[in-house]
């Protein structure tokens, strides 16, 4: 039996990607990811991150990763309530993990607050038959949900960085950061727009465009 994972990492950030992982291993392999330690990677180091990463995937039969720019967010989310359309974007986009991995079983971390109805969006999108296990928490359950979520989490880190080396220290690239906030203020400042790694639709980036836009006026 071929078992996958899926998880997310960015989901929030208001600055670079919206990154999906999966990760597909026989189902008498998973106790190995146990073995080397594999858990939430919020749990872990950026360091060891990196390396259970190369790890896993050594020992995955396969993984796949969809990175979703700041612009394909900003396209699902701008109308409607911005939550329920994030949902059903994550929804689809695990599906075409699923799709690429070809699981018999597919474990993964539920975005929506009702898991069921996350698990129903992905099924919707599937074209063949796989069990879809949705459960909150799922990368702190499921080793392999949490193999997912660390290579998700190393992608999106390696964006970041890029940006960072571009662009200059922005923090995390999350609202909850003053660094990432003072960044934005500056760039709307001088630029007058946002660059194209800006979620444009984020409430925080439509704020402080607003109160530039103001100062202007004063």
């Amino acid at each position: 039996m071929f078992v996958a994972g899926v998880d997310d990492a960015g989901r929030g950030s208001v600055i670079g990607p919206l990154v999906i992982a999966g990760v597909l291993l026989n189902k008498e392999n998973l106790p190995k990811l146990t073995e080397l330690g594999v858990k939430d990677s919020k749990q872990l180091s950026p360091g060891k991150r990196e390396r259970l990463a190369e790890e896993i995937k050594k020992t995955a039969l396969k993984h796949h990763v969809i990175k979703l720019s700041p612009a394909q967010v900003d396209e699902v989310v701008e109308t409607g309530k911005k939550l329920h359309k994030l949902n059903w974007l994550e929804a689809r986009t695990m599906a075409n993990v699923i799709s690429a991995l070809e699981p018999d079983v597919a474990y993964v971390d539920a975005s929506d607050v009702l898991a069921d109805r996350f698990r129903t969006d992905i099924m919707e999108t599937l074209e063949f038959k796989v069990q879809i296990i949705s459960e909150h928490k799922a990368d702190v359950k499921y080793p392999i949900v949490s193999a997912a979520s660390i290579i998700a989490k190393v992608e999106r880190d390696q964006a970041i960085s890029r940006l960072r080396d571009t662009y200059g220290d922005f923090g995390c690239g999350y609202a909850t950061d003053s660094k990432t906030l003072q960044f934005l203020e500056n760039l709307i400042r001088e630029l007058g727009s946002y660059p194209d790694f800006v979620r444009k639709s984020w409430k925080t980036a439509k704020r402080l465009k607003e109160k530039a836009k103001q100062t202007k006026l004063v």
